[in-house]
């Protein structure tokens, strides 16, 4: 990994942040042509690229059956079916803590207030299938829609392998299609005659399947524009075994992947950028990213350091237990040497899919919270109306609004 000090590190942070935002229009009208083939042809597209990308077999369904995916479960070893269900028992868990509260309370003497809690209809969970079977994926977007009480929930993945169709066994999955990239995207969106449209869509994906979502999220809601993996880790005293570790493990995800060390140690940004030569060295993925995207920062204090971090709003990051105040920006924070990254990845509970691309400033992961709808609710007795009728007339005639003032007016000579 390469070392930047001095005042060019305030440039690198620059240049990371204007990469994660930069766009191709070129790449968009690409994208945009694949969407409008499939909201105007439907499946006869739909196959057409699924057949050309997705491995799709002449005549074969793109509904995969509940025979298949129960005989993938039956196949997949024991301790895979094992770690799948422990690791679906913490992200329910974990959903089932998010889960809001309706309340209804009295803001003052007969008006109250409250909230109730509603599912949307219909979710499409996208789970990739390119360059690694991703059956975690399944579990982080499906769970959270299944606590959340989601009545449809649709899962899109190309090639799936085995072990995803085990998992989507594992949860009941009654609607799983063998698509992928911006044609599963759309499909969802638009609706073909084989696929329902859905209300939202939620999960990571490719160049294609983020800037599909991007051009569909006025007509379907989204989560976000989850690409490629980042990873931060900010540390002036860490393990450089336990750093390169990661660094190593978040990169191998894809060849775009950003990996950043930051730290006020010289001695320890030579030791890491050591070890993280060696421990890429057999994973040629890793390796590629770590050559295009890797750097490690090297500030003139912690503060520096931090704020850097919080500069770059990353997927995920990694601190000390005494700088997790200090984070703003972040799409999920690991806490301490003993708490890596994959740790989030497979089996603590919080959701996988999470922020990039500067998103983090302004969202976290996805969460149970996305497959809800918070709605208010409002009741006000007679002796209530009375009592707050000024305050509504008020404000009603100070805008102009007169029918607004009569609709109060009107009920209060009633009372």
């Amino acid at each position: 990994m390469r070392i930047v000090r001095g005042q060019k590190v305030k440039r690198e942070v620059d240049r990371l942040v204007a990469r994660a935002l930069e766009s191709d229009p070129a790449f968009a009208r690409t994208v945009c042509r694949i969407v409008t083939d499939i909201r105007r042809s439907g499946d006869a597209a739909l196959r057409k690229y699924a057949e050309r990308w997705d491995g799709l077999q002449k005549k074969q369904p793109l509904l995969v059956s509940q025979a298949e995916m129960q005989q993938a479960l039956n196949a997949v070893e024991p301790e895979f079916r094992d770690a799948l269900q422990a690791a679906a028992a913490n992200i329910r868990q974990f959903c089932e803590w998010q889960m809001p509260c309706e309340f209804e309370r009295e803001i003052q003497p007969g008006v109250s207030v409250g909230q109730i809690v509603r599912a949307i209809d219909s979710v499409g969970c996208y789970v990739p299938g390119g360059r690694y079977p991703l059956p975690s994926s399944l579990l982080m977007t499906v769970i959270p829609a299944q606590v959340a009480g989601v009545r449809r929930v649709a899962v899109a993945s190309p090639r799936p392998a085995p072990a995803t169709l085990a998992a989507a066994a594992i949860l009941g999955i009654q609607d799983f299609y063998r698509i992928g990239g911006a044609q599963a995207i759309a499909a969802l969106a638009y609706g073909t005659m084989t696929i329902p449209a859905v209300t939202k869509i939620v999960g990571p994906g490719n160049k294609f399947v983020t800037q599909a979502k991007k051009q569909v999220a006025f007509d379907s809601a989204i989560d976000m524009l989850a690409g490629p993996t980042e990873v931060v880790i900010v540390s002036n005293g860490g393990d450089p075994n336990f750093i390169a570790a990661d660094l190593v493990a978040q990169a191998e995800h894809d060849p775009d992947a950003i990996a950043v060390f930051i730290t006020s140690s010289s001695k320890l940004a030579s030791a890491v950028s050591e070890r993280v030569r060696e421990k890429s060295r057999q994973n040629s993925i890793a390796k590629e990213s770590l050559l295009r995207n890797g750097v490690i920062l090297v500030t003139d204090s912690k503060a520096e350091a931090l704020a850097m971090a919080n500069a770059m709003a990353p997927e995920h990051i990694t601190v000390s237990h005494e700088d997790v105040a200090a984070i703003t920006n972040a799409g999920s924070v690991f806490v301490g040497d003993y708490s890596p990254q994959a740790f989030g990845d497979y089996a603590c509970g919080p959701n996988h899919v999470l922020p990039t691309g500067g998103a983090a400033r302004f969202r976290g992961g996805l969460s149970v919270n996305d497959f809800l709808k918070v709605i208010t609710v409002q009741e006000v007795s007679k002796s209530g109306l009375e009592r707050a009728a000024s305050v509504v007339e008020t404000l009603a005639m100070t805008e102009g609004l007169v029918a607004h003032a009569e609709s109060v007016r009107t009920r209060c000579a009633h009372a």
